[in-house]
């Protein structure tokens, strides 16, 4: 007797059926940001039979990131592996029929659309992101190549959650023009991270990124999800007349966070003591990262990879009283960690690697 397909119960349900999970295999997502919201719809869509799955992500995975990042074992964190490679091989034991792309990078105005639209460009842009510039990025990417874009956001016991479906649904522009000023909302490391919330936005978020790719996208709602766990609010607001002729993403055409291609500032990684650096000019082919780590034999002990090398720097004390920790990847990008103030981390970077 032939076993029931591994997504008969997924088939079974109205607008599904074996067209419905066709389409599911045919399909792309890409998932920017592989934190703990990442996770959560990564999972739920490699669950699901989606075709592809890319994943993008710049960050290494720590012990504190086990309390919500559900695709994460302690061993990842002991091996300090990048969360797109540990993520990809955790969803890879969960199904072994989906084609998984992991890229260890940061996504930026200067290689947004080269990293995501060059070769098999995605169906819909799921956000995973920790970041407002990177939100607003993508969004400015959704809307000039009209690309569904899967918002959401958790901090503390707070969640939100909207789809943005170019040409049919409000922007991000439309409804929160500008970012937040740096330092002026509460952050991860600044406020904490519930997991359940973080369960409710991924379920959400993976949801409506299956009604797109079914073909179902005018199923959902022109609403934005709003709830407080910790107070037992909740709430949806009407989304259906915020879009905005004036609005400079998708009423005017002006994609200025994707257009802003200068080089971009070290920048303070959520929930850690460590700053991301970006090389001053692109290293065009890549950094050397065997000849990078004869350089830093001298200087410290060096762990070697195929995709990044990790210096633990003798002659550099961190901000607790340990070393100070170098990891560069072959795009020439670092994590400094045992700092949080990217000026000290620059001069890390210009002392050991170059300018």
């Amino acid at each position: 007797m032939t076993p029931p397909s591994r997504y008969h119960r997924q088939q079974i349900l109205p607008g599904v059926g074996p067209d419905g999970q066709a389409a599911l295999r045919a399909a792309h997502a890409a998932i920017i940001g592989v934190g703990a919201l990442g996770c959560a719809v990564a999972d739920h869509l490699a669950r699901a039979g989606v075709g592809r799955l890319t994943l993008v992500d710049r960050d290494l995975v720590e012990h504190t990131n086990l309390q919500r990042q559900t695709l994460f074992t302690e061993r990842d964190a002991a091996e300090a592996l990048p969360k797109a490679i540990a993520a990809r091989g955790r969803l890879a034991e969960v199904n072994s029929e989906i084609t998984l792309v992991a890229h260890i990078a940061d996504l930026s105005p200067r290689n947004a659309e080269s990293l995501l639209l060059q070769s098999n460009p995605p169906d819909l842009l799921i956000d995973g992101t920790d970041n407002f510039e990177t939100r607003y990025l993508l969004n400015d990417l959704a809307v000039k190549h009209a690309i569904p874009f899967i918002y959401g956001g958790v901090v503390a016991t707070r969640g939100m959650q909207t789809s943005i479906l170019p040409g049919a649904t409000p922007c991000l522009r439309c409804l929160f023009e500008q970012p937040p000023a740096p330092g002026s909302q509460p952050t991860c490391d600044t406020a904490g991270v519930l997991g359940p919330a973080v369960a409710i936005v991924g379920a959400c978020q993976a949801s409506d990124a299956l009604r797109v790719l079914l073909g179902h996208a005018d199923r959902i709602p022109p609403t934005l999800l709003e709830f407080d766990l910790w107070e037992g609010r909740r709430r949806r607001i009407d989304l259906a007349g915020a879009r905005r002729p004036e609005c400079p993403c998708c009423g005017q055409r002006r994609f200025e966070f994707l257009e802003a291609r200068g080089s971009e500032p070290a920048t303070s990684l959520c929930g850690q003591q460590a700053v991301q650096v970006w090389p001053n000019q692109s290293p065009g082919a890549g950094i050397d990262l065997a000849a990078l780590a004869e350089r830093l034999l001298v200087v410290g002990e060096v762990e070697s990879r195929g995709y990044m090398l990790r210096c633990s720097l003798s002659g550099e004390e961190a901000e607790d009283g340990t070393r100070m920790v170098l990891t560069i990847f072959r795009d020439g990008r670092a994590i400094v960690k045992g700092t949080g103030r990217p000026e000290r981390a620059r001069s890390i970077y210009a002392r050991y690697i170059g300018a």
